[in-house]
């Protein structure tokens, strides 16, 4: 029989916010609010501290609610409207006019997988299609199917041209898929726009994707939990203090929440464009602290990708501020970077 479990249309996950909610006080004291809504296929939850300084309350929800229809006419994969999907049906190897915004994001794309042996990388698209994650429609493809995709898989046979703002596909069979760093990307533009708004204290989290910046209303650092990665229950296995005040990501990716089971065998939706199949290490979730936080996304995939022993060369020789939880005899066990124990 086949189980699936498949809890969200990304990687990613949902930590805990461990953070504590003020509505009431005068005027002229902070006071702690929330935002929340559906967008992108995914949820998004905000915290801010008003004061009597910075924008209203309806003027950050609606500024934010553009803000984030206007990345997902650009970039989402499940709209047959979006800019990327228009780029994905030309297969040509003509060049492409692409927005400021998709170039962006191709460019870090490019640098990350680079860095990481290869294994992040944004063309994975028909793999991603071929195992059903996509749609949820989930299944093991046979070996003939996986080696005739495979030639066209790879960030080298896309050229991007940063400065004319165009890409060309030296294969025109080329799919891109930016769910991997479109929602921190998102993160980013929501925090930039609550900074124009005047507010300079808050926790933006869209679909687990996360970016706090200066102190909660009663002065207190913000408290991020990391949850234990498990299928079965939500505990906490770590508690994440940020203290710096002038912006930080913490994303988290995972193997363990959308995956699907089929004859006894486990098939993660992290996958290898190496090889065209989901990865088989042992590493179960990927925590990255950053200041950027569409980097931080970014590379949270590309290190789960790797696995716990790659992972943790790439994030020494890049000093990153890396958690890893990961499977040893089974139990759990965790992998801080210099930068991320420095950091704490």
């Amino acid at each position: 029989m086949r189980h699936i479990t498949t809890a969200f249309k990304k990687k990613k996950l949902f930590p805990f916010l461990l953070l504590s909610l003020l509505l009431t006080g005068c005027k002229n004291t902070p006071r702690e609010t929330e935002i929340s809504g559906a967008a992108q296929g995914t949820t998004y939850h905000i915290k801010l501290v008003l004061n009597q300084h910075s924008a209203e309350l309806e003027d950050a929800r609606r500024q934010i609610a553009s803000v984030l229809a206007d990345i997902d006419a650009k970039m989402s994969n499940y709209r047959d409207d979006s800019e990327i999907s228009y780029l994905n049906r030309q297969e040509t190897a003509e060049w492409l006019d692409a927005s400021p915004e998709i170039i962006t994001l191709l460019t870090i794309a490019n640098h990350i997988y680079r860095h990481s042996e290869a294994c992040y990388d944004l063309t994975i698209k028909p793999l991603f299609d071929l195992w059903g994650f996509s749609g949820h429609e989930n299944r093991v493809p046979d070996d003939q199917e996986i080696a005739a995709l495979m030639p066209h898989i790879g960030m080298p046979l896309l050229e991007i041209d940063s400065v004319r703002q165009r890409i060309r596909k030296k294969d025109p069979k080329i799919k891109i898929d930016l769910s991997s760093i479109a929602q921190g990307y998102s993160v980013g533009q929501v925090a930039q726009q609550l900074d124009a708004l005047g507010i300079s204290d808050y926790l933006v989290e869209i679909g687990g994707e996360m970016m706090v910046k200066g102190r909660k209303a009663n002065g207190e650092d913000w408290r991020i939990g990391i949850e234990t990665p498990t299928p079965a229950g939500r505990g906490l296995q770590k508690i994440i203090d940020i203290k710096e005040t002038k912006g930080t990501a913490v994303m988290t990716a995972g193997t363990y929440r959308n995956f699907f089971e089929e004859n006894g065998l486990s098939y993660s939706h992290i996958l290898n464009p190496k090889t065209g199949r989901p990865v088989t290490h042992r590493l179960r979730s990927v925590t990255v602290i950053h200041e950027d936080p569409t980097w931080a996304d970014a590379w949270d995939t590309a290190l789960l990708c790797a696995g716990e022993t790659q992972a943790m060369q790439i994030a020494e020789t890049e000093n990153l501020k890396v958690l890893l939880i990961y499977e040893k005899d089974k139990k759990l066990q965790e992998y801080a970077s210099t930068a991320f124990s420095a950091s704490q």
